[in-house]
This record gives structure tokens, sequence and C-alpha cells, in this order.
């Protein structure tokens, strides 16, 4: 048997580091919580009286745009706070498969939160007679989104050393890349820009491939959209932590 990458050697020592405080359980807690809360209360998952969960994938950019900086600002920050980033990057294996076994242990963590809202699934599923295809495309489409929140927060964490900055910059940052996908946003800009330059912030809004995800249908564009934005945003993080890794 081959020995595992190095990139998943980092990952998995990584995950289990968020593990080894109450920190994590408390995160997974609360985003349970709040997931009920948004489809119950606000979202009237039986009110509806429709066997699905669009109420919850509805909320999900939401609730990710609390949970994702959580866990991306330490990513970078402490390191660099502890000054621990020259030892990593002093490490015999290259700087990227550090910065990817971080950002997947990330990732992986917040999947983890996704699959313990299962619960949810197999509530409508004994309510009703759901389309499961379009569920798994939902959560296809949360996992997406809350690994392009990861990765701007990844980058973001790699300039500072402290967290409380990391999380506050970065959830300002997925909050903007959500609005620029609402229609009321998008038609102030039709208003006094070119169709083409509204055309493109809405190509560039994470919301816009999101809700199309999340209606059940898997377009290649957006599958491209997702894997390049955290494709580029990743490489982003490796350049800035070989930039400032002196600093």
């Amino acid at each position: 048997m081959s020995a595992p990458r190095p990139f998943v050697v980092v990952a998995s020592r990584e995950l289990r580091s968020y593990f080894a405080t109450p920190l994590a359980g408390v995160f997974l807690v609360v985003f349970i919580f709040l997931a009920g809360i948004f489809s119950f209360s606000l979202g009237g998952l039986y009110e509806r009286g429709q066997a699905d969960l669009r109420p919850f994938f509805q909320f999900a950019p939401w609730l990710f745009l609390f949970l994702a900086p959580a866990v991306s600002m330490r990513l970078w920050a402490e390191e660099r706070r502890l000054g621990t980033v020259e030892i990593l990057t002093t490490l015999p294996l290259p700087l990227w498969q550090v910065v990817l076994g971080k950002f997947l242990a990330a990732w992986g963590f917040c999947v983890l939160a996704l699959v313990a809202t299962v619960p949810l699934w197999v509530t409508v599923s004994w309510l009703g007679d759901p389309d499961h295809g379009a569920i798994i495309a939902g959560y296809a489409a949360a996992a997406m989104l809350s690994g392009v929140y990861l990765a701007i927060g990844s980058v973001i964490s790699a300039f500072t050393k402290n967290q409380v900055i990391a999380f506050v910059v970065t959830a300002v940052a997925c909050f903007l890349s959500l609005l620029c996908g609402y229609p009321v946003v998008l038609d102030f800009f039709k208003g006094w820009l070119p169709d083409g330059v509204a055309d493109a912030i809405a190509g560039v809004s994470i919301l816009t491939h999101y809700q199309s995800m999340m209606r059940g249908v898997i377009e290649l564009r957006d599958a491209i959209y997702f894997v390049s934005a955290i494709v580029a945003l990743v490489t982003a993080t490796a350049i800035t932590i070989d930039w400032r890794k002196a600093a």
C-alpha cells in the first residue's frame, strides 16, 4: 500500500486538531440549531406542504456566512501570530501541499456540518416523496459554496495575524459576493452600466451559480465556476504565504 500524499496527512492532522477543543462541537451544535430554526420557523418547512429541503438550502448561504469565516480565520492568522508559518514553509514538502491540506481540513469540517443536517432529509422523506436528486444537488451546491467561502477566508487569513480581523473581513467579502447576485442589486447596476458589465457582475456572484444548482440543475458552467474559484483562491493563498512568510 502506497503512503498517503502529504496534503492528506496535513488535512487529517488539521481536522483532528479542530476537535482537540470543544470549539468544533460548539460550532456544529450552533449550525444544526440554526439550520433547524431557519428551515422550520423561518422557512416554513411543514407549512409549505411540499416534501423538499428548499427552505434549508435557501438559508444555507447565510448559515455559512458565519460558520465559514469562523473556521477559516484560524487557518493562517494563528500560524502567523505564533510564528509557525516559517516552520511550515521549511517542511520537506511543497508549500502548496500544506496550503491544500489545511484548506481541505476546513472544508471537511464544513461538509461534516452539512452531513449533520441529514435528519432534515430523513424528515421530508418520511413526510412525503421528495426529489432525492434535487436534494443531492442542493447539498452539492451548499458544499461548493462553503468551499468558496473558505477559500476566500484562507486568502484573507494569510494577510493578517489577527483572527478577529480575518473573521470580519471574510464575512464582509462573502456577504458582498452574495449581495451582488440579488436582482435588486443587478437592476441597480443595469440602470447605469452596460448590459455586458451587469452580466459580468452576475456571473461572478456566488449566489447566481448556487441558486442554479440548488434547484437541482447541475450545469457545467456552475461546476467550472466553483472549481475554478476554489483553485484560484487556494493558489492565491499559497502565493500570499510565500510572499509574507518573513513578514
